[in-house]
């Protein structure tokens, strides 16, 4: 929109000049007057544009690095530990979790993988084919727990803030069956 905008100031600009018995040699110097300022202010924009969105919790040179097999431990993200502490009241309840992304071209979906029954605690990392840090706000970890005679339950966690947190950990009320 601003660039059609831009082209119809510069056209009728090129247009008042010529009615007005300007020379061709005018007409282009004002043209390249234009296409300057134009320039100048697209880069001025763009520059704003980059201050805005750049991510200050991103370690230096690690945005666009993802988690491979080809190469494993090579990333900041691979090396990043986590603290998994999940409980609930009754104890003894089963704990699953599984990868939902909304870039599944990117990073996979996975499916349930069983932890341990709670009280769980661990400290690890996870290793997510395809994660960066600049996708990892797009992806998020489901942690699951399950008990005989209670409602399973579901909460979800969104890996952008488990990285800058360090931690997964919840606390499940479990709720019986109505029967």
């Amino acid at each position: 929109m601003k660039h059609l905008i831009s082209t119809i100031a510069i056209l009728s600009a090129a247009l008042t000049l010529s009615s007005c018995g300007a020379s061709k040699k005018t007409l282009k110097r004002s043209n390249q007057a234009l296409i300057q300022a134009m320039q100048a202010a697209a880069l001025r924009e763009s520059a704003e544009a980059a201050k805005l969105y750049s991510d200050t919790s991103i370690p230096k040179g690690e945005a666009r690095k993802h988690v491979s097999r080809d190469t494993p431990g090579q990333t900041a993200l691979e090396k990043t530990i986590i603290r998994w502490a999940i409980d609930s009241d009754p104890q003894g309840a089963r704990v699953f979790y599984r990868v939902l992304s909304s870039i599944p071209a990117v990073v996979k979906n996975t499916n349930e993988t069983y932890l341990m029954t709670t009280p769980y605690e661990e400290t690890r990392s996870f290793n997510i084919l395809g994660l960066t840090y600049e996708n990892s706000r797009d992806v998020q970890i489901e942690i699951k727990v399950v008990k005989s005679g209670y409602e399973p339950q579901v909460k979800r966690f969104n890996v952008r803030q488990v990285l800058d947190q360090q931690e997964i950990s919840s606390f499940f009320m479990l709720v019986p069956k109505e029967e």
